[in-house]
């Protein structure tokens, strides 16, 4: 069976993916207040199935046109081997995004690192994309990060950072001054997103990181590679099997903070206070 067209695609996401990914789309998008009026956003496209789907999800709310802002389909090359790039191309003609593609030489600066290359490697493209955000004249980007990854963040503060913390839906760019990140997966299941991509037969990059190929490469044990991140996922999935409502409690429990139970918590300005102090 041959890819869906985009007819076939964008019918899919009206009507068959409604109720689980254009709705909660929609709603986190009112919820978190995540465009206002007159809005220029960069929809950052990575190659893979979350922000291919956010695309058309911008496009068919674009489509509805209840107020006026305007989208740029945004996609950084950090050394991408041709395969990797003609898929992407190839996908964007596919689902028809006007996809504007600017090339870095971010893989081949961090393949040298020994020390957090994966940290480096994102905060470098976040900074890239910011950059050329900003000079196509966008006050926003949007990522692709999904609820999962907002439920897996908040396990991996608590486990390996001995913190609350959560991914948050919106934040302003501390370095590029009027510029601001949005998420508006945020609601959107990480199932639905692969039952989307299944049902409509679509094929997206997985992991396209030169320093993972490389390591492959000298025959280093995939146990040594898996990351904290796959081993919260792993968690949450077994968790969910006893409770299936693991993963939304969660969520909730960054949505229903008593600080009055909080032994210590820094205010916004880093201020730090201790129960103590109003006991």
């Amino acid at each position: 069976m041959e890819n869906a067209d985009n007819n076939i695609i964008e019918e899919s996401i009206r009507k068959k993916f409604h109720k689980d990914i254009f709705t909660p789309f929609c709603k986190a998008i009112n919820e978190y207040e995540l465009i206002k009026e007159g809005d220029k956003i960069a929809v950052c496209i990575s190659g893979g199935k979350d922000s291919f789907l956010m695309a058309k999800l911008f496009q068919e709310l674009k489509r509805h046109n209840k107020f006026d802002f305007s989208l740029v389909f945004l996609c950084m090359d950090p050394g991408y081997n041709e395969a990797n790039r003609n898929l992407i191309e190839k996908n964007a003609k596919l689902m028809n995004i006007p996809l504007e593609i600017f090339e870095t030489d971010i893989f081949s600066n961090v393949t040298h690192i020994e020390k957090s290359p994966c940290y480096i490697c994102a905060r470098m493209r976040r900074g890239h994309l910011y950059n050329k955000a900003k000079e196509l004249g966008c006050n926003k980007i949007a990522l692709g990060h999904h609820f999962n990854d907002v439920v897996e963040t908040i396990v991996m503060g608590m486990l390996y950072g001995a913190q609350i913390q959560t991914m948050m839906p919106k934040v302003k760019s501390a370095n590029f001054e009027g510029m601001e990140l949005i998420r508006p997966l945020y609601l959107i299941k990480e199932k639905d997103i692969e039952h989307f991509r299944d049902y409509n037969n679509l094929k997206f990059l997985q992991c396209a990181c030169k320093f993972t190929e490389q390591n492959y490469a000298k025959n280093i044990n995939e146990h040594e590679l898996a990351s904290k991140r796959k081993r919260v996922k792993n968690l949450i999935a077994e968790l969910k099997k006893e409770n299936n409502q693991i993963d939304q409690n969660i969520f909730r429990s960054v949505e229903n903070v008593n600080l009055s139970t909080i032994i210590e918590f820094k205010d916004k300005k880093g201020n730090t206070h201790r129960f103590t102090e109003d006991y």
